[in-house]
């Protein structure tokens, strides 16, 4: 499986444009406070004390990972999401917010062992649910909309191996090739940005158009892989206001909250979102 994926990223490659990847910016650390304005929301998912991957509000009680974070490869089942913590904002060691995990749901496409490599990337989401919603005000979910063409710009914000104090941005890396919900970007990610969220930053705020689900390096080059997201995640919200693959923690309990237009896991009202210079 992972030679079909190498097989897909070498054919993509052959027909990478050089002037992509001189327009790519490198990685921003957002170190001051000033800096990490409008970033509230995406934060490290820590995953019971042995790593981390990154992740992103959606909703006031929702973060949206990879779903590989979940999925233990040793034992080949579901992480309890007790062990899991979400840290929004987190720099330095001091997070706007911090929530335990107590749900989570996996696509059932990518834990499916008859599943290809390239079919396990389309899939790679997961959704937690927090035990206690954050405020809106203190960290403002994202929008979530389709993939935007190929050659266009997008950004990456992410934590990652050697970086995993404080949020790194890059501004801008390129849309590679997109088919069949599968996307290749030319974005600088590496362990630990799975979970990252991918913005389109063409209009007033920023908005996740794809989902890192790994990365690596080709012929010189780095290259990410991701998924069209809305198609996936519609699956996800479905499981999880049903129950159907979900999982629990036995010792965390969700506090119920009222839906309302600025928290509900269907659609939400986002503000303080980042906007491009």
């Amino acid at each position: 499986m992972k030679r079909r994926c190498i097989a897909l990223a070498l054919g993509l490659l052959a027909q990478w444009p050089a002037h992509l990847s001189a327009q790519d910016s490198g990685l921003k650390r957002l170190t001051l406070r000033s800096e990490g304005l409008g970033w509230e929301a995406v934060g490290r998912v820590d995953v019971a004390g042995r790593g981390f991957c990154s992740g992103v509000l959606i909703a006031t009680d929702l973060v949206l990972t990879a779903g590989h974070c979940l999925h233990d490869r040793a034992t080949g089942t579901a992480r309890d999401p007790g062990t899991v913590k979400f840290r929004a904002g987190l720099r330095d060691g001091l997070a706007v917010a911090e929530r335990s995990v107590a749900r989570a749901v996996v696509h059932p496409s990518y834990t499916d062992p008859e599943s290809s490599r390239t079919t396990q990337i389309r899939f790679d989401l997961a959704i937690l649910q927090l035990a206690e919603p954050i405020p809106a005000a203190t960290a403002a979910p994202f929008s979530v909309e389709p993939m935007p063409g190929i050659g266009r710009d997008v950004a990456v914000v992410s934590y990652a191996k050697g970086r995993d104090a404080a949020l790194s941005w890059q501004r801008r890396c390129a849309v590679l090739d997109s088919r069949d919900h599968l996307t290749m970007l030319t974005c600088d990610v590496t362990f630990g940005s799975s979970g990252a969220p991918v913005f389109d930053m063409s209009g007033r705020r920023a908005r996740i158009v794809s989902m890192i689900s790994s990365g690596g390096e080709q012929r010189g080059r780095k290259v990410a892989f991701g998924m069209d997201i809305p198609p996936v995640l519609a699956d996800l919200k479905v499981a999880l206001n049903s129950g159907r693959g979900v999982i629990e923690s036995a010792q965390i309990p969700v506090r119920r909250v009222t839906p309302r237009a600025d928290h509900s896991a269907s659609g939400a009202r986002f503000v303080k979102a980042p906007t491009r210079d």
